[in-house]
């Protein structure tokens, strides 16, 4: 499917962020926020799929085409979702929705618990909360932290002397995708550098968290959501292998629709993002 896609800018106090912007002017405006090491392409099979959404999906700060922080400065949680707030401040959005996967679902929760009046409805595709961490284990956690980010200034990025050796390495990543979605997220991902291509996220990104939030701090900001809020899990993603997201689905009956696939089922191929639509599309009412 073909779609007229806008490359934009948006500058923020304290970092600029590139954003793709699918759907008519008129639309209901939606900020899609990606998942850890990704950008804004992980939407590009499904964003033209949605009819009468204007979806604004960002390059969040360290990722794809936008800058990266300043030295000295994280990449925690709740710095995303202020990004988020004031991306949307200079969009001139009031009220607006969500559309978030993994990491940008994560955001996406708190940032309507934290803020709800300006959340319309949130759309979720396997990511709702982030690991947790009782306050027992912090001290070590925060140990590990500071002596990772002392060593980052020693470590150089990985080199690839093709593109296709870069994609064949994101297909096997963490997070394992198909040919399909490494080379899409590579369109945007990738940098030519002296001897071949490497990735341009920034390195910080890999840091361990030096503090999480605790079970009663995940279940409170799904508490405090008020707008409509839904989630697509997939089958064989991330999700539904946690005994802690199944005691949330349990206990706060939210809304989730199931989809056959993997953690990137909506950008895998064009099966999986046509399912993901026909559910974000039913959740938003799209005629």
């Amino acid at each position: 499917m073909t779609a007229t896609v806008q490359e934009i800018r948006i500058q923020l106090p304290h970092i600029d962020l590139a954003a793709r912007v699918y759907g008519p002017e008129n639309g209901q405006p939606v900020l899609a926020l990606h998942g850890w090491l990704d950008n804004s392409m992980t939407f590009e099979l499904l964003a033209p799929k949605l009819q009468g959404l204007r979806i604004v999906a960002i390059d969040m700060a360290g990722h794809g085409h936008s800058g990266h922080r300043e030295p000295g400065a994280g990449y925690q949680l709740w710095d995303y979702a202020l990004d988020a707030l004031l991306a949307a401040q200079q969009l001139g959005w009031d009220k607006f929705s969500l559309l978030g996967h993994s990491l940008g679902g994560i955001v996406s929760v708190l940032l309507a618990a934290a803020v709800p009046e300006r959340i319309e409805r949130i759309a979720l595709i396997d990511g709702l909360v982030p690991d947790t961490g009782e306050a027992e284990q912090s001290p070590q956690k925060l140990g590990e932290a500071l002596k990772a980010q002392i060593k980052l200034s020693s470590k150089k990025k990985t080199v690839y002397k093709t593109m296709e050796q870069a994609v064949q390495a994101r297909m096997a990543g963490f997070m394992p995708v198909s040919q399909l979605a490494a080379e899409l997220l590579a369109q945007r991902g990738l940098s030519p550098v002296a001897g071949g291509y490497s990735w341009n996220s920034d390195s910080r990104l890999t840091l361990p968290s030096p503090l999480r939030l605790t079970q009663s701090h995940a279940q409170a900001f799904v508490r405090a959501v008020q707008c409509p809020m839904r989630l697509i899990a997939a089958e064989q993603g991330v999700l539904l292998k946690e005994a802690d997201f199944l005691k949330f689905v349990s206990t706060y009956s939210l809304d989730v629709q199931r989809l056959p696939g993997g953690h990137h089922l909506h950008l895998d191929d064009e099966q999986g993002a046509q399912a993901v639509a026909e559910v974000v599309q039913d959740f938003f009412c799209i005629s």
